[in-house]
């Protein structure tokens, strides 16, 4: 499984209208690419723990997008509601990072981390 990991901070003066494009734009593309598997959104939170105070505040939610393999993470990034997904995104954030993983159990460290 591939996961395509989306860390984003919105823009402080986002208006209700650009929030709900942007909104829609994730719901359309999600829901119309049939390559996608699953989709997790998180929130951060903070509880006090001592790595928030040296952890950069680059971010405020968490997207994940599930594929089965590289080739429908391709697909997802060149469908045209991707393409508006990325449009919309430029335009509402103030911070982000994308990332894509290929994701195991725990038996997938000692293959990843011992040569």
């Amino acid at each position: 499984m591939i996961s395509h990991v989306v860390l984003l901070k919105p823009r402080t003066d986002l208006t209700d209208a650009e929030r709900r494009v942007f909104i829609d734009a994730f719901e359309q593309a999600v829901r119309r690419i049939p390559t996608v598997r699953g989709v997790r959104l998180g929130r951060r939170v903070r509880i006090g723990a001592r790595y928030e105070q040296t952890t950069p505040d680059a971010a405020d939610f968490l997207g994940m997008i599930d594929f089965d393999d590289a080739d429908g993470l391709q697909t997802y990034l060149r469908h045209p509601a991707h393409v508006e997904l990325g449009a919309r995104f430029g335009q509402v954030v103030s911070s982000g990072m994308v990332y894509d993983f290929e994701i195991g159990g725990i038996e997938s460290l000692t293959r990843w981390l011992v040569p």
